[in-house]
């Protein structure tokens, strides 16, 4: 077994991982003993090393969210950025959709930083997390992302995604509050294969991890022997994919590699070392040998789906048969064309491959696809590759190296820097299509398809290099370690950097605000609109339920063509659950004219002091992105609350808060068989917030029959329950 997970306390000691429940006198102060601890005791500033409040050193956010992160801000009484702030432009890079509406917002993002004073990095120069690692991550420091891969931990740094109320939060010299996390020793042991990728170690960390929430918002500090056999390149790819096993934050033990990459990138003096020390408690390990990994696909729909390519190949048939159960009862699809018509005797047809993003995208990692394709073709068939590099000084290196040539040569497009087939803006397969990518995520309608519609394509993740080698066999579904000779991965193997696309691009403004400047606000851009302060009695009516185990982000708000329209907030809520509840919007906007009904008076039988509103019950909402609008819209459209067993990350609880909405958990909540329509009147939910409260009694209404029921509201802080009184966050800072 390549992986091994324990969920216990151990502490790191004389080079070994001693069991903590044999003495656990020494946690407290063993806690204070790992990487994690240090870098987050410098951040601190509530002198509470168990409840923190953290500032960053840096924040950074894409064209999807930083319009509505300073619009938030600027409705809170921005002045100017009080931290140095990144505005990238690598989600909504290409303008075919929605008119003007992406290269508005561009200009927006330009018009804001010069006012502001941030940094602009215009579309196709880099993906955000590629120019966050180039520019600002360095051991100690911490950072701050609107995107859910915001994972900079192979440089030492610990890194954040998190809602974009938490971004305005820190532009108006607010902090981060939370408790002291969990964390988590992962110990790297052996090296890795010929033809074994970062991807390959991250899927199977994934697949071995998400479905308990053993890691679930913890810090995994990755360390160990095996970290010296890794590449900088190769370390990021792991590390950016921690995201998915929804941990919090991660952070790796530097070493001379680090100090000589970070030389490389012109910031040598920004290094020191870290590593864990002897003594040191960890909440649970992870044990992770890189010579025992092989090569692995994760099949559709999630990065936790992950078999060795070998085991795949033996089990085809069960394997997509269960893809195919999935298909009906997540998609709702029926009469989906089959992945098993792919299947060819022994051997699985693949119709493209994708290496992207900020897990794909590096220069190790194309230049692994290069060195396999070189003089070969990828054929003339069905099948097709698009390469993405993750950054311009990267694309310039592989250009000047000729491996860019190579890839073309071998049949391959090559495009710009873009994150686009990551959530479905790029690189759609046909319907019926089976993608294998080297990407973050293959979420249900992550490629692009529209499942509503009768179009239907499936996302496989798997590293660049096996990728790399399905193309050279045209197709047929290979793993990189099923070459005679796979190029192996150097732990020294670096690139030289050149910066001259930045200098002559990117408007650096950090610490240089001009009041005077005026912001360019397109005709799409739109303030957020008014939101009251929580009434006495809330009266909910139930929009959507969804009892999937695990609800995504995508599903709450579809990622894509949608994303067009994140800066104007009444018509993205027009597309929130649409591809999993149709009827929400309409359901919805029912209730809220209702309330619109009351506010005005018009209703005078109804009591005022009580709120009619809607909620939505899925049993584990929120994994995946970190973006606001999978709560906002919700809010937009009249939501007061969600319902659910547990919530899938911090992050999205973090954003049901912060727009004015009741986090509401019931563990038995599956058993109550909520349907659309469904009521629940919660009565004197304003007086629980202003006391201390976590618990109380309700009463759910189905058909005329009143049940009572109890909904708890768990590890609500004071400022958390100020801000859901308020209305919103905005209000909160208004106030």
């Amino acid at each position: 077994m390549s992986v091994s997970v324990k969920q216990e306390g151990f502490y790191w000691k004389n080079g070994g991982f001693i069991p903590a429940r044999a003495d656990s006198s020494l946690v407290g102060s063993a806690r204070q003993k790992t990487m994690a601890y240090t870098i987050l005791s410098v951040h601190n500033e509530s002198g509470d090393p168990s409840r923190l409040q953290l500032r960053f050193d840096a924040m950074a956010s894409h064209d999807i969210t930083y319009v509505g992160i300073i619009q938030t801000a600027r409705a809170s009484g921005l002045t100017r950025f009080s931290l140095p702030y990144v505005l990238t432009n690598c989600h909504n890079s290409l303008c075919a959709v929605g008119g003007t509406i992406n290269e508005d917002d561009h200009l927006f993002g330009l018009s804001a930083a010069k006012k502001y004073g941030g940094e602009f990095v215009p579309a196709h120069q880099a993906v955000i997390h590629s120019y966050m690692r180039e520019r600002y991550a360095a051991p100690g420091k911490m950072i701050l992302g609107s995107d859910s891969h915001t994972r900079y931990g192979a440089y030492g740094c610990m890194a954040i995604g998190e809602g974009g109320p938490e971004l305005a939060r820190q532009l108006l010299k607010k902090t981060y509050d939370i408790l002291y996390p969990p964390v988590i020793a992962v110990y790297l042991t052996g090296s890795p294969r010929p033809g074994v990728g970062p991807q390959d170690v991250a899927l199977a960390l994934v697949g071995a991890t998400f479905k308990s929430g053993a890691v679930k918002n913890a810090v995994l500090e990755f360390f160990g022997p095996g970290v010296a056999s890794l590449s900088m390149d190769y370390r990021s790819g792991i590390d950016v994919m921690t995201t998915e096993t929804t941990c919090l934050s991660s952070v790796w033990q530097t070493d001379e590699i680090t100090k000589n990459h970070l030389s490389t990138l012109g910031r040598g003096e920004q290094y020191q070392p870290l590593s864990p020390a002897d003594g040191a408690y960890y909440d649970g390990l992870v044990e992770i040998d890189l010579s025992a990994v092989e090569p692995m696909i994760a099949l559709p729909f999630h990065p936790s789906n992950a078999y060795p390519i070998r085991e795949f190949k033996a089990n085809m048939a069960d394997l997509l048969h269960q893809v195919d159960l999935d298909t009906t009862q997540r998609l709702g699809a029926k009469n989906a064309p089959s992945l098993l018509e792919k299947v060819q005797g022994r051997t699985f047809r693949v119709d493209q491959g994708v290496i992207a993003g900020c897990s794909g995208g590096t220069f190790q990692n194309l230049k692994r696809a290069a060195e396999i394709l070189k003089g070969a073709s990828t054929g003339s068939g069905g099948f097709w590759l698009s390469c993405y590099p993750g950054s311009m000084p990267i694309n310039l290196e592989l250009t000047r190296k000729g491996y860019i040539a190579d890839l073309m040569a071998a049949g391959c497009s090559i495009r710009s820097c873009f994150c686009g087939p990551c959530f479905g803006a790029g690189d759609v397969p046909a319907n019926g299509c089976f993608s294998i990518r080297h990407s973050t995520r293959n979420f249900p309608n992550r490629e692009g398809s529209k499942p509503g519609d009768g179009q239907i394509s499936y996302v496989a993740l798997m590293d660049a290099r096996s990728i790399a080698a399905t193309a050279l066999n045209g197709g047929v579904l290979t793993a990189a370690d099923e070459l005679p000779l796979p190029p192996a991965d150097r732990p020294e193997e670096g690139w030289a950097y050149d910066d001259s696309a930045y200098k002559a691009r990117v408007y650096y403004g950090v610490g240089k605000p001009q009041a005077e400047a005026k912001l360019i606000l397109g005709p799409n851009i739109a303030d957020w609109p008014e939101q009251i302060p929580l009434p006495e009695n809330l009266l909910l009516t139930c929009c959507a339920a969804i009892y999937d185990p695990v609800t995504t982000t995508d599903e709450l708000i579809p990622s894509g063509e949608t994303s067009s329209y994140r800066s104007n907030p009444l018509k993205l809520s027009q597309f929130a659950l649409s591809r999993k509840c149709p009827k929400y919007v309409s359901n919805a906007q029912k209730v809220q004219a209702e309330e619109l009904k009351r506010r005005s008076g018009e209703d005078k039988d109804f009591p005022a002091d009580t709120g009619i509103g809607s909620f939505i019950m899925a049993l584990k909402p929120g994994d995946g992105s970190a973006r606001e609008q999978a709560a906002s819209c919700q809010r937009v459209l009249g939501g007061c609350a969600n319902l659910a067993a547990e919530y899938a990350t911090k992050r999205y609880r973090s954003n049901v808060v912060n727009w004015g909405m009741l986090p509401f958990i019931a563990e038995d909540v599956k058993d109550w068989n909520i349907q659309e329509g469904d009521s629940l009147y919660i009565p004197g939910i304003k007086t629980l917030l202003e006391g201390s409260g976590e618990e109380l009694g309700a009463t759910l209404i189905q058909n005329g029959k009143q049940t009572p029921v109890k909904l708890k509201l768990p590890g609500l802080t004071r400022e958390e329950r100020d801000i859901i009184l308020a209305g919103c966050l905005i209000n909160y800072y208004a106030k």
